[in-house]
């Protein structure tokens, strides 16, 4: 009769576990863990990329150092932070990363706004491989981060909900970070459109 109580006893607490949601935030870590090291690798993919666009850009004789300047420096800043499982559970160092690699990005952009005014590195061949290559990098950036924000959308549900919510609150689940808009301000404003022509 005790071997039974104690069967039935097990039972329950397995029952209890899986209907609380505990197996759900293991599923639902484990998939936030793997999106974000896909969003590590994409970026890691474009900061190895960095070397090669600055060493051709360095080519043009007369390109502004400044804006070469800035590009390294990013993405030093962008390399040296680093990241580790704990990130995704630290807002602070999450957000950290999250502006060194938003500083990459703006000066990667600076720097091919910059290319246009020179025709010559234009036309060479290996910046236009790279610049290809670039862009379709910041395309799997963008693909890759929408993958993380909806694993943890999911799961920052699944530890505000009611029941599941006790359970995040017994094993210390909180909510993850999420990617947020850098400039949210600045892009609110509506953009100025002038289309008089410019005078001469």
């Amino acid at each position: 009769m005790t071997m039974m109580k104690r069967w039935l006893l097990i039972l329950a607490a397995a029952l209890s576990l899986s209907g609380c949601g505990y197996n759900q935030f293991q599923s639902l870590d484990e998939a936030s863990k793997s999106a974000w090291s896909e969003v590590l690798n994409q970026y890691q993919r474009r900061s190895d990329l960095v070397p090669n666009i600055v060493a051709t850009v360095k080519g043009e004789a007369s390109f502004e150092q400044d804006t070469l300047t800035k590009v390294i420096e990013a993405r030093a800043k962008a390399t040296s932070i680093q990241v580790s499982p704990e990130t995704l559970n630290n807002p602070e160092t999450f957000n950290k990363f999250q502006q060194a690699q938003g500083e990459l990005s703006s000066a990667l952009s600076r720097l091919m706004v910059t290319v246009e005014r020179y025709p010559e590195l234009k036309a060479n061949q290996a910046f236009r491989d790279l610049r290809v290559t670039l862009e379709g990098t910041e395309n799997r950036i963008t693909v890759a981060r929408n993958r993380y924000i909806q694993t943890v959308q999911e799961y920052n549900v699944l530890a505000r909900s009611f029941p599941t919510n006790i359970t995040a609150k017994i094993f210390s689940y909180e909510p993850k970070p999420n990617f947020s808009v850098q400039n949210e301000a600045q892009i609110s404003t509506p953009p100025t459109v002038d289309f008089s022509a410019p005078k001469k």
